[in-house]
């Protein structure tokens, strides 16, 4: 898959090795490997996961040795098990070690994203809902954490404030109901989607007189979301949300919303299991 567009993947590499290397770089690999020592590895899933991230971590490895030879035995969105093979390498050792925590760090935490985001993608199969990411992700981090759940098989919500019009309760409150914040919102004529949070059945024929583009239920319950289903009856677009869980997304999506979007997939992701197994010398020797 390719990467996130706009994506600056050198400058990415340049902040996170300047972060891990210092200004002294790799002092203990420099003190104990011989410069022209060189290394085999391979990079196996030590767990059941999905991979997000493959092409950035080669990434750190080249950037210290252009030379170093990468095999990809898998890409990214494949679910794969416990000890497969994902990537084989060989180079120069000193480059291999002060690459590896940084191209181990990026994957474990994207493919950790795209692992969970499997599950509840998983869990509302057939169902007809689709699964949405937040805003809810690590800062400097979005658009990589975005395009992990992507890999998992979610679809983005906003990328950013400006990229739709999203009526939360704080609005409403200023605005002084929820027919008003519309009617503001789609004053402008910006052309973007105008979507508003509603928490009361009473909200939904108001919002949508008003001219809202899209719903978003937030906290209801699924009978409650069933009654909000049959009211709307296709005017506009569902999206259920607040404290969506693996336990309860499936009751959620039966209800007919169009839309689950869930936080979590960014905000609480573990990260998987990942690991560099060396061997000193060349695949070819």
């Amino acid at each position: 898959m390719p990467l996130p567009t706009k994506f600056d993947l050198m400058d990415f590499i340049s902040r996170v090795l300047a972060e891990d290397l210092g200004r002294g770089g790799d002092v203990t690999s420099h003190a104990t490997i011989d410069p022209q020592a060189r290394f085999t590895a391979e990079m196996n899933a030590r767990q059941e996961l999905v991979v997000a991230g493959l092409e950035i971590a080669a990434g750190f490895f080249r950037r210290f040795d252009v030379n170093v030879r990468i095999e990809r035995l898998a890409n990214d969105g494949d679910k794969v098990q416990a000890g497969a093979t994902l990537m084989r390498l060989e180079g120069k050792a000193l480059a291999m070690l002060a690459a590896e925590r940084s191209a181990l760090n990026t994957l474990q935490h994207l493919s950790g994203i795209a692992t969970l985001t499997r599950r509840y993608v998983d869990a509302i199969a057939g169902t007809g809902a689709t699964l949405l990411d937040t805003r809810k992700t690590i800062p400097g981090l979005r658009v990589l954490e975005k395009y992990a759940a992507r890999m998992g098989g979610a679809e983005n919500h906003r990328m950013r404030l400006d990229d739709g019009v999203l009526i939360k309760d704080n609005h409403v409150a200023v605005c002084g109901g929820v027919a008003e914040a519309v009617r503001r919102a789609k004053a402008p004529n910006t052309g973007l989607q105008v979507q508003v949070e509603v928490d009361r059945i009473d909200q939904i024929q108001p919002a949508i007189a008003a001219g809202a583009d899209r719903l978003l239920l937030d906290n209801m319950a699924p009978p409650v979301l069933l009654q909000a289903v049959k009211l709307v009856a296709g005017r506009v677009p569902l999206e259920a949300s607040g404290g969506v869980t693996l336990e309860t997304i499936r009751a959620i999506a039966e209800t007919g919303v169009d839309y689950i979007s869930v936080g979590r997939i960014t905000q609480s992701a573990p990260a998987v299991d990942i690991g560099l197994d060396y061997s000193v010398g060349s695949l070819s020797s």
